[in-house]
């Protein structure tokens, strides 16, 4: 019988870590298009190759303003009016909601974007602390942490609606009875800038890594705490757009339509939210309207990661306030050329046909197979996986994003010693539940040892299948005793983050 180093080295290896889109979507032919059509037109190259306004390219925050407006419908209205999550009720769709181009500052992606944000909304003498949604998207960890608030990241644990807001209520609390007074703080804000007393980070839709959607009234109860505690919602909306019906069984190729349009009314945005609900409040300054929760947008999953171009969407003072970040004013917007080009595609309609007839129904095809071959392939094992999004009535059936968060049984191994064996054994990588757990935070104790994330965006579809199988076998040999004994893991194993392209 083959040993297991000869067993590994035979294998390809299979990495189902990447948080990339898969090659196959990557619209090059669609964006040499839009940028010939820029690069040729000197009313829209030289504005493009030129430093930009600080809030960034114009036509594109307002295609952007009319294509968002469109997407989300605009209209919120809510139906609570109780302050707080505990009495918070079901809330309705109704009256319009702006959606001016004034609401949208142009980034250069969504993680430079929160660093803006922090620069300029946060004062780490002032802000208490930061409360991140968990299992957390970890690379924002390292932002925050740059930001002046290591040791103050604080992990916020999921329901089935999602955030957990008295858990959420109970720590703000806490915290500020424990920090006492306000401290001055370090920076002025200037004219165009406030600092918030806590920083609240989600990612409300399909989220990553456990791809649950907060549900709509979780959303208000959110909102309105953090109106009332000074609180700012920077809120991840990366997969707003890549959400399908799920499919009841593993499909064939004639099962998957060619055209997958966006699932309609979504969610409305806690930024819709904060906007519906009025302002200023007594935290805003005078005259100033900043608001307590603001949309983080990239074109990173629907276009591609290169491109580096985002959006904001809040308040018109508050997508002002952004752009007067200093590093933005320095050089001018960020992306410039990249969004002109970007607003060559979304205003020629070939962005929402290439989400429609690539992209939607290539990851709802590769979403039904995962699924399909967790529940073959590792339900004998007890292994659960989240099959829809939310288990409220807002969504219906719907799935999105790159993800499926697993949990093992509890009276199984541990995820990260299956994550340690998957690589050592048979060449595949996956991220261990504990690689989303909140960098620092050892107050709440939020813990994941029983989970593993999967990705389903990047490899090839057949590999995906091949390597949830072989996940199946590491649980076999875990569990029959025939496994690599640990002495001799040490040499074998690297840790998750340096498998590449962890996202």
């Amino acid at each position: 019988m083959e040993d297991n180093d000869e067993r590994n080295d035979k294998k390809k290896l299979i990495n189902l870590i990447r948080g990339w889109p898969s090659p196959h979507l990557l619209p090059a032919e669609l964006l040499r298009a839009a940028a010939n059509k820029a690069l040729a037109d000197p009313a829209v190259y030289v504005p493009g190759l030129q430093y930009g306004p600080d809030p960034g390219y114009q036509p594109l925050r307002e295609e952007l303003a009319a294509w968002l407006g469109c997407a989300y419908k605009s209209s919120y209205r809510p139906q609570s009016q109780n302050p707080l999550p505990g009495g918070s009720t079901v809330v309705g769709v109704g009256v319009g909601v702006g959606a001016g181009a004034d609401q949208i500052c142009i980034t250069g992606g969504a993680s430079q974007s929160i660093a803006c944000i922090l620069q300029s909304f946060t004062d780490p003498a002032y802000t208490r602390a930061v409360w991140a949604v968990a299992p957390c998207y970890f690379l924002a960890c390292p932002i925050f942490e740059d930001a002046g608030f290591r040791g103050r990241l604080r992990a916020v644990p999921e329901d089935d609606e999602g955030i957990d807001l008295e858990w959420l209520e109970r720590g703000i609390k806490r915290c500020e009875a424990e920090r006492g007074s306000e401290e001055k703080p370090y920076k002025d804000p200037g004219p165009h800038r406030k600092f918030y007393r806590h920083v609240i980070y989600a990612v409300p839709t399909s989220a990553n890594p456990s791809g649950k959607t907060m549900s709509l009234r979780r959303r208000e109860g959110l909102v309105r705490l953090a109106r009332e505690h000074d609180a700012l919602v920077i809120c991840d909306d990366v997969y707003d757009f890549l959400q399908w019906p799920v499919l009841a069984a593993s499909p064939s190729p004639s099962s998957i339509p060619h055209a997958l349009p966006l699932p309609q009314p979504l969610l409305p945005r806690l930024s819709d939210i904060d906007l519906a609900l009025g302002g200023p409040t007594r935290h805003d300054p005078a005259r100033k309207h900043f608001g307590h929760a603001i949309s983080n947008g990239s074109f990173s999953k629907l276009v591609g990661p290169g491109v580096r171009t985002g959006w904001t969407h809040s308040t018109a003072d508050f997508a002002l306030g952004v752009s007067q970040t200093g590093s933005t004013r320095s050089g001018g917007a960020p992306s410039q050329i990249a969004a002109a080009v970007v607003h060559q595609l979304l205003a020629s309609g070939d962005l929402d046909a290439h989400l429609d007839r690539a992209v939607r129904p290539a990851l709802q095809r590769r979403h039904a197979r995962a699924a399909a071959a967790v529940k073959a392939e590792l339900g004998w094992a007890g292994v659960e996986v989240l099959e829809r999004s939310s288990s409220g009535s807002d969504d219906g059936a719907m799935f999105g994003g790159y993800f499926l968060w697993l949990t093992l049984p509890g009276d199984g191994p541990r995820a990260d010693e299956v994550a340690m064996r998957a690589q050592a054994e048979e060449n595949l990588v996956v991220a261990p539940g504990s690689s989303f757990e909140v960098s620092g935070d050892e107050v709440g104790q939020v813990r994941f040892p029983r989970n593993l994330r999967i990705c389903y965006s990047w490899e090839e579809e057949d590999d995906i299948v091949e390597g949830i199988r072989r996940l199946g076998i590491v649980l076999r040999r875990l569990r029959d005793g025939t496994e690599l004994p640990a002495s001799e893991l040490a040499g074998k194993w690297k840790p998750v983050g340096t498998a590449g392209g962890f996202k």
